[in-house]
């Protein structure tokens, strides 16, 4: 009798003890924070994994976290290699108040698309991963915000065809692209193939082996091949490394033109001079202006708090990281809002607020984003909600604004992310949301 007293009052005691525990974790939404701060991409990652995390920081310490709900958050290091990204995702997606990953990489993106289907798990992929998973029907988890490799290849073309006066005037002209060997330099292809149909100029493919450090054979080729102009479909070393390279050839830097993953402060600041009138599109704004910005300043690096160097705050992929971890913190304010505020969102919860988000510029402009980026709607069916990009170019020192916006175009692509949509729902006998599905 005596035992069972003394087990049952352990028990009690356990309970009590564990009851306050599991009501502050009820309370917590977990995002678990995919990073590269180690190996040849580290430059680039390491300051994105610092915004999204700075940003995490500062809704804790200015608003108290999302209507009362704490966020919490764990990095796991990829290295950009994507079967440790997969090993990242299997060991966090389990945890208590998960919300949704950013892969960090087209690979590791490649590889997810298929788990978080079965595991009901979004994915944020911004400006990266999947061109066709725009279609919110056929791929209900993945949500490529703000444009694809598709919409940046399309601005690109636009872009230079305004150059030359016309995209009738590209007809005759030489284009090559160098590209990052994997799935996230391949991504852009279909599109500049079916744009040099359309206009008539000649595109050559010039692959780089990853990581890119070793480019002299590319080259090679760029300069037997002299073409017009170069676009740069680089990540991490292999952007200064062409630079470097395209300098020692003599290619001019001015008639180079990488996507937003070559645009920068790491992918020029070693080259310098040498990198001056080189071109790249920006997907966002920058610089410690934007109130956001400023708020991150008072809130966390004011007070010791800051992930990484404060000088680092508010450069391009800073400030990426930073849109892309307020994107999820707003699809956990929307979702609150149908589901309930002050509580803890599951994924599918989340997936409804990703599918229904309104960032207008009213909205924007009060959560200090304004200059930032453009405004976001999406649905259902449109998981991108923006399509707009711009082009910098680097004086030898700094980026500077060398174009207006310009805006994908859609009757170009929609036609090839419908086609490919239905080739992969075929492919892997993927059961297509209807509208009214969706919407339920």
């Amino acid at each position: 009798m005596k035992l069972r007293t003394l087990l049952t009052a352990g028990l009690m005691a356990g309970a009590a003890l564990a009851a306050p525990a599991a009501f502050a974790q009820a309370k917590e939404q977990f995002f678990p924070l995919l990073s590269y701060r180690t190996g040849p991409y580290a430059p680039n990652g390491t300051p994105w994994a610092n915004g999204k995390q700075d940003y995490l920081k500062m809704i804790n310490a200015r608003d108290g976290g999302i209507n009362g709900v704490k966020l919490t958050w764990e990095e796991c290091e990829t290295g950009y290699a994507t079967d440790r990204g997969v090993e990242c995702y299997e060991r966090l997606k389990g945890r208590p108040g998960v919300t949704l990953f950013d892969p960090q990489a087209t690979g590791i993106t490649f590889a997810l698309t298929d788990k978080v289907a079965n595991d009901k798990i979004p994915l944020i992929t911004l400006g990266y991963g999947l061109s066709i998973a725009q279609d919110g029907l056929t791929f209900p988890w993945n949500f490529p915000f703000m444009g694809s490799y598709w919409t940046a290849a399309d601005i690109l073309v636009q872009h230079l065809g305004k150059k030359e006066g016309g995209l009738d005037k590209l007809k005759g002209k030489k284009i090559a692209l160098v590209y990052h060997d994997s799935p996230f330099g391949k991504e852009p292809i279909p599109l500049l193939q079916e744009r040099a149909r359309m206009h008539g100029f000649d595109l050559s493919l010039i692959p780089v082996t990853a990581p890119g450090v070793e480019q002299k054979a590319a080259w090679l080729q760029v300069r037997q091949q002299r073409p017009d102009f170069v676009m740069l479909w680089g990540w991490g070393v292999m952007n200064s490394t062409a630079l470097k390279e395209a300098q020692a050839t003599g290619y001019p830097r001015e008639k180079m033109y990488g996507v937003w993953w070559a645009g920068a402060e790491p992918d020029v600041k070693d080259v310098g001079e040498g990198a001056k009138g080189y071109n790249a599109l920006a997907l966002n704004g920058y610089g410690t202006q934007p109130k956001v910005v400023q708020d991150i300043l008072k809130n966390v690096h004011d007070k010791g708090q800051g992930t990484g160097p404060k000088d680092e705050v508010g450069s391009v992929l800073y400030t990426r990281g930073v849109i892309i971890q307020m994107i999820g913190v707003e699809a956990v304010r929307r979702a609150q809002e149908r589901y309930g505020k002050g509580k803890v969102m599951t994924p599918e919860q989340v997936r409804w607020g990703l599918e229904n988000l309104n960032l207008d510029q009213k909205k924007l402009d009060a959560m200090g984003f304004g200059g930032v980026l453009r405004p976001i709607s999406t649905s259902c069916t449109d998981h991108m909600g923006s399509t707009w990009a711009r082009v910098h170019t680097w004086n030898g020192s700094k980026w500077d604004f060398s174009s207006d916006w310009y805006q994908a175009d859609e009757q170009i692509i929609k036609p090839m992310v419908k086609q490919g949509a239905e080739k992969y729902a075929q492919d892997k006998k993927v059961q297509v949301r209807t509208a009214a599905q969706c919407q339920s």
